[in-house]
């Protein structure tokens, strides 16, 4: 990615009319996600102009469960931190961390003032009529955040209602819809057809690859929490090869390569569509 080096003020609707195209049928948004600052600014080093948050590598961090409603504070103090840095930035907001609509609204408007363009709700498996209801409500009160509605039909159960869910949040005006745990192809694909918004898939390394994704229309392919998972792996491999005696492997950025993640930015906002 580049950036100009010069300070530009932030226009929120340019960048989420640029994050909204990103999603292309056969041309997908892989969007990797991050969990602190550090994360963010080293995946938009390696040249992705988009970057999501992780809930579970995000409640990790703070000690806190995921996918309990335990994480609003943290999730927007994130958001709040990343926000103004040179790329777009899309937010895991479980789901919304409210049952009320009208306090995930209130949490959607203070995302988009700090610059998030998108906002990733999950249902639960809970009522659809319920999710369809925040939607409506964060759409009313933040028109141009880009809502990807998640169904956990296929996450948490056995796809059994996935059309009806996805249907009733599209009416409720979801821009994307997600449905992690999806990787049958022709599943995927029958899903492609019948929407009129991007699919969203979880990318699992059991699952196609990206490619194939991209061959049946996928319009967004989110990596989750595999890169927080793959990081804690990682140090794990470390520490038991210098406790055997080995010298670990692998790329180790530097203490100063760190420590730049935390630099303040020259710019003042995202740079839509300055890939």
């Amino acid at each position: 990615m580049t950036v100009d080096p010069q300070p530009k003020p932030f226009d929120p609707a340019g960048a989420a009319t640029a994050f909204a195209g990103l999603h292309r049928a056969g041309e997908p948004l892989l969007l990797p996600n991050a969990w602190d600052h550090a994360s963010a600014r080293a995946l938009a080093g390696q040249g992705f102009c988009a970057v999501g948050t992780t809930s579970l590598g995000v409640a990790a961090a703070a000690g806190l469960p995921d996918g309990a409603a335990a994480t609003r504070e943290e999730t927007l103090r994130l958001a709040m931190a990343l926000g103004s840095e040179p790329f777009l930035l899309s937010v895991d907001a479980e789901g919304g961390f409210s049952d009320d609509p009208d306090e995930v609204a209130r949490l959607a408007r203070e995302l988009y003032a700090v610059g998030a363009v998108g906002i990733n709700l999950e249902d639960g498996l809970g009522p659809a009529a319920r999710h369809a209801a925040k939607i409506a409500a964060v759409k009313r009160a933040a028109p141009g955040l880009f809502v990807n509605a998640r169904t956990d039909t296929h996450w948490l159960g056995d796809g059994d209602g996935t059309l009806a869910r996805l249907d009733a949040y599209r009416q409720a005006g979801a821009d994307g819809v997600f449905v992690p745990g999806l990787t049958d192809l022709r599943g995927i694909e029958a899903l492609v057809r019948h929407l009129d918004v991007p699919l969203n898939v979880l990318y699992s390394p059991a699952g196609p690859p990206v490619a194939r994704l991209a061959d049946v229309g996928v319009g967004r392919v989110s990596l989750g929490s595999l890169l927080y998972r793959r990081a804690l792996g990682a140090a794990l491999e470390a520490v038991a090869d210098l406790r055997a005696g080995r010298t670990p492997t692998g790329p180790t950025p530097s203490y100063d390569e760190v420590a730049e993640f935390a630099a303040p930015d020259r710019g003042t906002g995202p740079a839509p569509g300055v890939i």
